[in-house]
Parts: structure tokens; C-alpha cells; sequence
């Protein structure tokens, strides 16, 4: 059995964007353990981010864990979809929250660069996602450390 032609199509994006979200993830994780940060990968959870990172203590106290919502996005594309519970929990823990984009080309990337407090608004009740201008984004962004 044949399966039709959209279908193919659909698996091959599937696939093709879990792959560049698996890229994007480990290289926000590296330069986090890099850092000397604790990473700990809370995607499943669906809780407003990707990646909590707790540095490292300093003076015996640790510091506040950052809220990391990672982004991989195919060299080329324009835009970042983000969801209504992904700006929520950026608005409400500014000082935490940090959008981190990771460009990916094949198996290759670049970055990730980090926006912190990227929103400055919570979107309308009907919102359940907005796309956000990439170039934008990127100016505003710093390298990892």
C-alpha cells in the first residue's frame, strides 16, 4: 500500500523539524553545561520552556534557575511561532525566562543566541500562538557565553 503523496510530505516535515529541534536542544544544553549550569530538560512537561538551568552556587546560595524556550529554526526561515503559554510564562518571570535561538543548517548550527525578556505583552484571550519576526529577534539576541 502506497501511502498518498501529502502524507510522505507531512512525515518528511515531521521528521525534519524534530530533527532540528533535537539540534537546537542539545546546543542550548551544551553551552548551559558549558556555563557550568545544572540542565535539566522539562520539554515533556509542557510547562512554558524547554530547558531549566540552574548555575552553579555562589557564596553557598544558588542563584535563580533560568527558564530557557528553545527555538531551532532551518537556515532560511523568517519566522518563530510562539505559543500563548510560552508568552505567559515569559511575562511572568521576566528575570528567569530566556528565548534562545538556535539556527540549523543539515547538521551544523549556529548560535544559540539568547533573548532575554522577549515580550512586552500578553497576547489577546483568542491568541493561541503568534510568529514573530526571526531578524528581529536575532538583533536583539546575544551569543551564548
Amino acid at each position: 500500500m502506497q501511502l498518498p503523496l501529502e502524507n510522505v510530505r507531512r512525515t518528511i516535515d515531521d521528521l525534519t523539524a524534530r530533527r532540528i529541534e533535537r539540534i537546537a536542544m542539545n546546543a542550548v544544553t551544551q553551552a548551559e553545561i558549558a556555563m557550568g549550569h545544572h540542565v535539566t530538560d522539562v520539554s515533556a512537561e509542557k510547562c512554558g520552556w524547554d530547558i531549566t538551568s540552574q548555575p552553579p552556587a555562589i557564596g553557598g546560595k544558588l542563584p535563580p534557575s533560568r527558564h530557557i524556550e528553545v527555538k531551532g529554526r532551518a537556515r532560511g526561515q523568517t519566522t518563530l511561532t510562539i505559543t500563548r503559554n510560552e508568552i505567559l510564562y515569559g511575562l511572568n518571570q521576566q528575570e528567569q525566562f530566556i528565548l534562545a535561538i538556535v539556527l540549523v543548517e543539515g547538521e551544523a548550527h549556529e548560535g544559540p543566541y539568547y533573548v532575554e525578556k522577549p515580550f512586552t505583552q500578553e497576547p489577546d484571550w483568542a491568541v493561541s500562538s503568534i510568529n514573530l519576526d526571526l531578524g528581529s529577534l536575532l538583533e536583539a539576541a546575544q551569543p551564548a557565553p
